[in-house]
Parts: structure tokens; C-alpha cells; sequence
């Protein structure tokens, strides 16, 4: 009965591939139309005889007793029980080919298997049958592998790959086809067995390494899609670079710094006006941190090296918390001196602190260094730049030490660099001036690193949560002391 039903299966199969062989020949447009829903036909059939009907036909053709001891079942049973020579081939060649290579008594053998086949017939027809379904199967992956070859051809279109892939398909059509004719006139052992499954194993495998290399251009071709797409990025990435920079600059040169304030008088001064001011200060210190970060990162500088050049023993919880070091470093050399950056300036009362303030805020950086290079203001920006960035620093960043020989003969550079350096100084120039002229005790102070932190004198620079025990790694912006008045300072600290 299952014999029956195996041999229906298979008229139905080779009939669906007659049928379409028939179009292909008597009318082509009408199989390009059929042709998508080739393949899913040939798997249904393939999937449909491999798992549910091959078992059974094969079990029902096995008529030698086994032993009890196996345990095997299925097709792994059957293919083992019929082929003896499976094992040996595995040694022949691992690169998919068949090589016939000398052995001893090998004549013996052949006779010894001849003679076997020739006495049992049954074992003789079960090792034909087991070699040609190896060859279907074999032929069917060649059929797969050929239809992703046209559809690999289709994406991008390849006319001529079309071509060729349309007719590998065909060609495999047409080997099926030979095997129903085959089958049906029961000539299905043309060959010797062990030789038709090495033929089929080799078919196998070159089949798969067909669809390897199918799969690995598709690969190779998102990779260069990619790649283009990561170039038109870092190009749009670039003249974005630019116009923040030209902004940064125009904002840089701004005239007013703080407009809230001009209608202030000095006897309204009080330490919100200073810690006002402050914040302003805070933020265009900060914009300079980015600005350096990002020109570090072109100069393709090692960040990590240098945060740790600045503090060895410190870790971030966040890689976007590294920059708070560096703000570090930039705030320390700033407020350094805070009080005695005077320049013999420290006679003056507070009303004339007060109408420095006032100039000092309504003129941008450029306009006061032209007014005076050799100011106070001058010296102290031509100082605080020979401090704040080394002679090798700034060679590595821009590749020359253009601007410090500018700043050598008491001019100024007109980089963008340089301006947002300019507008730093300058407001922290006039928070220097409103402490002078506020009339009350100004003094700056640093958190020392492992003390415990403190609401009252300190604020977190991150937004993480923290209980217990809390000890700081280091001050970002240092606090200060106005009389009575503490305005926190802001500080850094590590996960637990």
C-alpha cells in the first residue's frame, strides 16, 4: 500500500514538471509567470516525500531482520542499513570531490560486493533505489541553488545573469525530468551504487557552496551600500561642523553679556546679581570644553588618556561623563588667582569696579583687546591661554603654533578657536569685576577629592540618585563665599 502511495506521489510530481516543461516549450511568457511559484512547488513535494513517505517505503523494502540492539529510526536508519560504503567515502576528499585513490585488494572488495548484489536482489534493487533518491535530492538542492541564483540576478537586474540563471534552471528541470522517465521505466540502476551517492554528496555540497556565495555578494553588496551611506554621513556630519562653528563664533562675538543687568545700580548689588552672572560664565566655559573635546577627537586624540593624564584614579559611569574632567581642568586654571588677577588694579573702589563691569559687558572680547591689548584684560587672557593650553597641545590640535606667536607679539588670532578662548576670559573677567565692586568678602573654594559631600556646599554635576555614604572624586566649578552667602560648588560624583 505504501508503495502505492510513494509511486502516485511521485507521478504527481513529475507530472507537475511535464506539465510546466510543456508551457515552457509551447508558450515561455506564460512560464515567466508560473516561474515564481516553482520553487515553493518543488520544496512542498521535496518536504511531503522526505519527512512522511520516504521513511515508510524505505522500512517496507527492508526485509532483512535487524538487530533489537539499534535504536536508530527514520531515514538516518535506512540510509545506514542500506549503504556500506557511506563511512569510507568521508575520508576521500574533504573538499567535495571524488578522487579515486589505489587501495589493496580493492578488486576482492568490488568482487565481494558484486557477488553479494548479485545474489540478493532485494539488497541489489534497495541500494539502486537508495542511490537515486540521493541523486533526486541532489538534483532538487542544484534546483534551488539555481533559482536563488535568478532571483540574485533580478536584485539589481543583470540581463545577462538572467539569462544564464534561467537556463541553470531549466537544465535542472530537464535532469528531473530524466529521473521520472528513468523511474518509470525502472532503470534506476544505470550505475553503481556507492559511485552515485559520492556523485550526489559532491552535488550536495557544491550546491551549498552555490548558495554560500549567492548569500555572501548579496553581503558584500549591503556592505558597499553601507559604506557609501557612511560617507554621505561623515560629509553632512562635516558641514554641519562648519555652520555650528561660524554660529559659535557670531555668537561668540555678541556684543551684550548679560542684559537683565543694565538697569542695575550698585547699591542693588546683591550675590544673586553675582551668582547670575556666574551661571553665564559656567555656560560659556562649558561651550569651550565641547569645542575642545570635539577638535581633541578629530586630532583623533585618545580621550580616556587624556582624562587620565588629568586624574588617573577616577571612573565614569558614562562615557559622556569624561568631559566633566576636562571642564575640571579648564575651570581650575580659570578661577586660579581669582582675587589677585588685578594686575595693580586692586586700589580702585567699588564704583569704579562697578563702571568696569558695565563697560566690560556691553563690548564683546575683540572690541576691548583692540581698544587695548596691553591691558589688564589683555595680559590676563595672554596669561590664561599660555597656561591652559601646552605648546604640544595646540601643535597636535591645529599642527602649528601659529597662535601663540600671534599672542607673542600682543596680537590676537581670529580663529574660531581663539574667539570662544576670548569670550571665556572675558566673562570670567567680568564676574571678577561684579565680585570687586559687590562690596562684600569674595572668595572661591575647591572641594577636596574624598570628602563627604554636602547639600549646603555642594551640588551634583549628574542626575544620579545617590544614598549612603557619598564621597566626591573631584570639583568640576568651585563654589564661593560672598560674606555670609556660600553658592555651591559643583561637583563630581563616582558610582558606588
Amino acid at each position: 500500500m505504501i508503495q502505492k502511495v510513494v509511486t502516485l506521489t511521485l507521478l504527481l510530481f513529475f507530472f507537475v514538471h511535464l506539465l510546466l516543461q510543456l508551457i515552457l516549450k509551447n508558450s515561455p511568457p506564460l512560464f515567466t509567470r508560473f516561474k515564481p511559484f516553482l520553487f515553493p512547488l518543488l520544496l512542498f513535494h521535496f518536504h511531503f516525500y522526505h519527512l512522511l513517505l520516504l521513511p515508510h517505503f524505505c522500512n517496507s523494502m527492508d526485509t532483512i531482520k535487524q538487530p533489537t540492539s539499534t535504536s536508530r529510526t527514520k531515514l538516518s536508519k535506512t540510509f545506514h542499513n542500506i549503504n556500506p560504503f557511506k563511512k569510507s567515502t568521508k575520508s576521500l576528499s574533504n573538499n567535495g570531490f571524488c578522487l579515486l585513490l589505489p587501495h589493496k585488494n580493492t578488486d576482492s572488495s568490488h568482487t565481494h560486493f558484486n557477488k553479494h548484489l548479485a545474489e540478493d536482489p532485494k539488497t541489489r534493487h534497495k541500494a539502486a533505489m537508495e542511490a537515486f533518491i540521493s541523486k533526486l535530492f541532489a538534483t532538487i538542492s542544484s534546483l534551488k541553488a539555481a533559482y536563488a541564483e535568478l532571483q540574485a540576478a533580478q536584485f539589481p537586474y543583470n540581463g545577462e545573469a538572467v539569462q544564464c540563471a534561467d537556463q541553470g534552471v531549466v537544465d535542472e528541470l530537464k535532469i528531473i525530468s530524466e529521473l521520472k522517465r528513468n523511474f518509470l521505466k525502472k532503470q534506476i540502476d544505470s550505475s553503481p551504487p556507492h559511485v552515485t551517492l559520492l556523485l550526489s554528496e559532491i552535488q550536495e555540497q557544491q550546491s551549498l557552496m552555490k548558495m554560500y556565495e549567492i548569500t555572501m555578494n548579496k553581503m558584500e553588496r549591503e556592505i558597499k551600500a553601507k559604506d557609501c551611506e557612511i560617507c554621505l554621513l561623515n560629509k553632512q556630519l562635516l558641514e554641519i561642523d562648519s555652520v555650528n562653528k561660524s554660529i559659535e563664533l557670531k555668537l561668540n562675538s555678541s556684543g551684550c553679556c548679560f542684559p537683565v543687568m543694565d538697569n542695575v545700580k550698585l547699591s542693588d548689588l546683591t550675590p544673586t546679581n553675582f551668582v547670575d552672572v556666574l551661571n553665564y560664565v559656567v555656560r560659556s566655559i562649558r561651550s569651550f570644553v565641547k569645542m575642545l573635546v570635539r577638535d581633541m577627537i578629530n586630532a583623533h586624540w585618545d580621550i580616556d588618556a587624556a582624562v587620565r593624564a588629568i586624574d588617573p584614579s577616577i571612573g565614569f559611569a558614562k562615557l559622556s561623563y569624561r568631559c566633566f574632567a576636562i571642564e575640571s581642568y579648564v575651570n581650575r586654571e580659570m578661577f586660579d588667582g581669582f582675587n589677585n588677577d588685578g594686575d595693580g588694579d586692586e586700589g580702585e573702589d567699588r564704583f569704579q569696579w562697578f563702571n568696569r563691569f558695565k563697560k566690560m559687558k556691553s563690548l564683546t572680547a575683540l572690541e576691548l583687546m583692540n581698544e587695548n591689548p596691553k591691558s589688564a584684560f589683555g595680559k590676563f587672557t595672554r596669561s590664561k591661554y599660555m597656561r591652559l593650553v601646552h605648546p604640544k597641545m595646540e601643535a597636535s590640535l591645529y599642527g602649528n603654533l601659529s597662535q601663540r606667536k600671534t599672542l607673542n607679539t600682543w596680537q590676537f588670532p581670529e580663529t574660531v578657536f581663539f574667539g570662544a578662548f576670548m569670550e571665556m576670559t572675558r566673562r570670567v573677567w567680568v564676574l571678577r569685576c561684579l565680585a570687586a565692586a559687590i562690596g562684600k568678602e569674595v572668595s572661591v573654594f575647591q572641594v577636596k577629592k574624598g570628602c563627604r559631600f554636602s547639600e549646603v556646599f555642594m551640588e551634583s554635576v549628574t542626575d544620579e540618585v545617590f544614598t549612603g555614604d557619598v564621597r566626591v572624586a573631584f570639583t568640576v566649578v568651585p563654589g564661593f563665599k560672598i560674606g555670609e552667602t556660600v553658592v555651591q560648588s559643583q561637583v563630581y560624583v563616582p558610582p558606588a
